[in-house]
């Protein structure tokens, strides 16, 4: 990234690679709402074996991929059990109310992660006069908790509770190839315990557009339906698949570069009076730290830095996100270090 603007505002200003512009003007394609587009059939196919799923479908964004899934697994007046930062509960604008008739049950979790316990205990009795519990869903990484990997442990504990009750569950995994790669586990393992799963072409796999929601052949067969009716039937999609395909192929591997920046980067902020991070807990490519003493509000700190050629994004008075990717370089962290340093001084 040109030096004079270094872009850690999130992984999704990623810009497409030469690979994926050349795959994407390559494209063989044909009409996805006759299913007849056979690069977006081999992105699912693909998509869906890395997942360990028996099927998956391409849909433009992980917000629409998360909605469909909610719609498909509960009926109107269920309600739905989250943790209380979520990105479902918090940053998809209450489709899951506006759309499917459905309420967020959010609880507590500890670094974005909910216990089995805490789920069993948000299920509602089987009595006729209070809504029912009609899904769970959990997220890998989680966003706002700072990039933190859902322990297989957990998920497959919160699972039991799950089939215990009867009921779904799903996983936001908008960032899994980025547990998968940090963790050292197959996406698959991590995608094992859940009934759907979404995740992102778009954000650290650096495609332009799109999002894939796997799981079993009967459970896309319903999605199919659900992507149709919120506007999400595509007709020569195959040129925007292309790009995942790539995305696939050749980017998840290198998510092990994010990481190791955001580690870096945790570790200079550490050395600065003023900010507040524990270097330890940063597992992936997204770091939150707080910053005290500064004399001025996180908003006015990150509009100096944007100045400085720095951008991120400020959560509220005290803290700033910053997120690592692919058109970020070692050089950029060191320099977007130095700046803030700058500031601070």
């Amino acid at each position: 990234m040109s030096q004079d603007r270094i872009d850690l505002r999130s992984d999704t200003v990623t810009r497409p690679t030469t690979a994926m512009r050349r795959a994407m003007a390559a494209a063989e394609v044909g009409d996805d709402v006759f299913r007849e587009d056979p690069t977006a059939r081999r992105l699912e196919e693909q998509a869906a074996a890395l997942l360990g799923k028996e099927a998956a479908l391409f849909v433009p964004t992980g917000t629409m991929g998360n909605q469909i899934a909610v719609n498909v697994w509960t009926r109107p007046g269920q309600e739905v059990v989250l943790e209380e930062q979520s990105h479902i509960y918090n940053y998809e604008m209450a489709q899951m109310a506006a759309f499917s008739g459905v309420l967020a049950r959010p609880i507590a979790g500890r670094d974005g992660i909910p216990s089995a316990d805490g789920v069993r205990r948000a299920l509602r009795p089987p009595v006729y006069y209070v809504a029912q519990t009609g899904l769970v869903a959990l997220e890998n990484t989680h966003n706002m908790a700072g990039g933190t990997i859902l322990p297989p442990d957990v998920a497959e504990a919160i699972a039991t509770v799950a089939r215990a009750a009867k009921l779904p569950l799903h996983l936001d995994g908008a960032r899994i190839f980025n547990a998968a790669v940090a963790s050292g586990r197959p996406a698959a393992d991590l995608a094992r315990p859940f009934d759907s799963v979404m995740f992102c072409l778009s954000k650290g796999l650096g495609a332009p557009i799109g999002s894939i929601l796997a799981g079993s052949a009967g459970f896309i067969a319903e999605a199919l339906k659900i992507r149709k009716r919120l506007g999400g039937g595509m007709r020569q999609v195959g040129i925007l698949a292309a790009a995942g395909l790539v995305a696939l192929e050749q980017q998840i591997d290198r998510l092990a570069d994010d990481h190791a920046m955001a580690r870096r980067l945790a570790g200079r902020l550490a050395t600065l009076p003023q900010c507040r991070v524990d270097a330890a807990k940063v597992e992936t490519n997204i770091l939150i730290f707080s910053v005290t003493g500064a004399a001025m509000p996180a908003q006015r700190l990150v509009e100096r830095w944007k100045d400085a050629g720095v951008l991120a994004l400020a959560l509220d008075d005290t803290r700033i996100r910053v997120v690592t990717h692919y058109d970020v370089s070692p050089a950029d962290i060191e320099l977007a270090a130095d700046r803030l340093a700058a500031i601070l001084a």
